[in-house]
């Protein structure tokens, strides 16, 4: 069965397209823009720390620093490209179907492992892409006045992201632990506000400050491996159950908002 979120995204899409029959064609828009946001700080922990086949890479307990064993660490700034199809479903209402892609960003943080107090550096490289279904309120189409060509608004979103991450690579001071990568696909979803600047009698220039949860990055549940750094071992291989982390942060984003 459907998750309730799915159900309502399908809904809200239903009734925006049947209702796009009764629209104008000046009421329909495209918006093209980018955005820059920073990442949460987060932990990558087991998906189950007890689990033996395959192997928690953690495991249960607390670490050398007396958090429960993980990695913490964030995903840094992240780069993205959005493209968003929307109308004008009443005077102060806008819905919009956006599709946003994070091409490449990565994850550096410090695993707690007690058989070292020596720096663990972890690091991986990841992309996303999600789908969302978006409102959005012009503020002075409720009758709050306008400032000139600026229109403030405030909207949110909801949909579906995929979040893949490349190898997670784990260095210590002898060796080196290589985390398969992997995929998962999940809930995301937006809150933003911002401004939209009047350019010509079809065009605006959007700037807002957005938060974003992308939902959950996974490694796979595959074999990984350790490397012993001076060659003196062969490579050891690691049956590896999934490990996760939450992926949300903040910024900005700039876009042309074009109607046709």
């Amino acid at each position: 069965m459907r998750k309730w979120w799915v159900r309502a995204i399908l809904l809200v899409v239903a009734g925006w397209i049947l209702s796009g029959s009764t629209a104008r064609a000046e009421d329909f828009y495209l918006r093209v823009g980018g955005s820059l946001e920073r990442a949460e700080e987060t932990r990558f922990k087991d998906k189950s720390c007890s689990s033996t086949t395959p192997a928690a890479l953690y495991g249960c307990g607390t670490g050398n620093d007396g958090s429960p064993k993980s990695t913490l660490g964030d995903f840094g700034t992240m780069a993205g490209f959005e493209l968003g199809v929307g109308r004008l479903v009443t005077p102060a209402l806008r819905l919009e179907a956006v599709l946003q892609h994070r091409p490449s960003f990565s994850f550096k943080g410090r695993a707690n492992f007690v058989q070292t107090t020596a720096r663990q550096s972890v690091s991986a490289d990841l992309s996303s892409l999600s789908g969302m279904i978006a409102g959005y309120v012009d503020l002075p189409r409720l009758g709050l006045g306008k400032l000139g060509p600026f229109s403030p608004f405030f909207g949110g979103g909801a949909g579906v992201s995929r979040i893949h991450i490349g190898e997670t690579r784990m260095e210590f001071p002898k060796t080196a632990t290589i985390v398969p990568g992997g995929q998962r696909v999940g809930f995301a979803r937006m809150l933003t506000a911002g401004v939209g600047i009047e350019l010509t009698e079809t065009v605006a220039l959007d700037l807002a400050y957005r938060y974003t949860n992308s939902g959950t990055a996974e490694t796979g549940r595959a074999t990984g491996r350790i490397v012993w750094r001076d060659g003196s071992r062969e490579p050891l291989e690691l049956s590896l159950a999934e490990t996760r982390a939450k992926l949300s942060g903040h910024g900005i984003w700039v876009s042309l908002r074009c109607g046709f």
